[in-house]
């Protein structure tokens, strides 16, 4: 067997392993029955590899992206009772809207790199030294190498890796690239559902879950994380309208 071919064999042998050993940690389930039974692992795994982008490079999407993220790892912090990793290349979170999203800076460990590549070796070494709830990382590159190699070190830390690609310069969607990702979701803002009274409802999601691993893509519209990084489904008109009613009576 030739050196090519034997470095080909093998890395699809820990690929299969490193998926056999995250089927045997538990999924974390959204909840919502239209987004878990949808999941080929009725949650998202968590010993893999998960990559989120926003639906377009415009700001809102990015957001809306960014709190998708944030609200999964709070759900994984809390479950879980440890804290969250979060590399980058540039500081710019915005803290009390992570808060807003269930994930407190109390929880989280920011590691700063100076380049995509540091960002992802930091994430590598933070999933296997496996302490961490969830280890995420921002990046506008990587190439299928650097996932498989998330991949494997989420299997092997038993911890979830969430990737969120950000957009480049060049405006080329982010998930285009080959990725060894259990899951690759697409983010973006959707109209909130109109409320009976005047005022600001909920945020609502566009959420598409582009490819996974043994199950079948889907979009839905989704209400964005509450405090505890929770979706919900929009509800329909004469709940939100006997739900008005009731705070009105409350207030009254």
């Amino acid at each position: 067997m030739t050196e090519p071919n034997r470095a080909h064999v093998l890395d699809t042998l820990r690929e299969a392993v490193a998926t056999t050993a995250g089927s045997a940690v538990a999924a974390l389930a959204f909840g919502i029955d239209d987004v878990d039974r949808r999941l080929g692992a009725n949650g998202m795994d968590g010993a893999g590899l998960h990559e989120i982008t926003a639906a377009s490079p415009t700001l809102g999407d990015d957001a809306a992206a960014t709190l998708f993220v944030a609200g999964l790892a709070a759900r994984f912090a809390a479950a879980a009772g440890a804290h969250v990793a979060w590399a980058l290349t540039r500081f710019d979170l915005y803290a009390p809207g992570l808060e807003q999203a269930g994930l407190p800076a109390a929880k989280l460990l920011y590691l700063q790199g100076q380049n995509d590549t540091m960002a992802l070796a930091l994430a590598e070494d933070s999933l296997r030294e496996g302490s961490f709830a969830a280890v995420v990382t921002e990046v506008k590159s990587a190439d299928r190498t650097a996932t498989r190699r998330l991949q494997l070190a989420a299997a092997d830390g038993r911890t979830p890796m969430l990737l969120l690609r950000r957009w480049a310069r060049s405006r080329r969607d982010p998930l285009e690239s080959p990725s060894a990702a259990m899951t690759r979701w697409r983010i973006g803002c959707a109209p909130s559902a109109r409320l009976p009274a005047p005022g600001v409802g909920r945020a609502c999601w566009s959420v598409e879950l582009v490819r996974q691993r043994n199950g079948h893509p889907f979009s839905l519209v989704l209400e964005a994380c509450d405090d505890t990084g929770r979706l919900a489904l929009p509800a329909a008109p004469r709940h939100r309208a006997a739900a008005a009613g009731g705070a009105a009576s409350q207030a009254a």
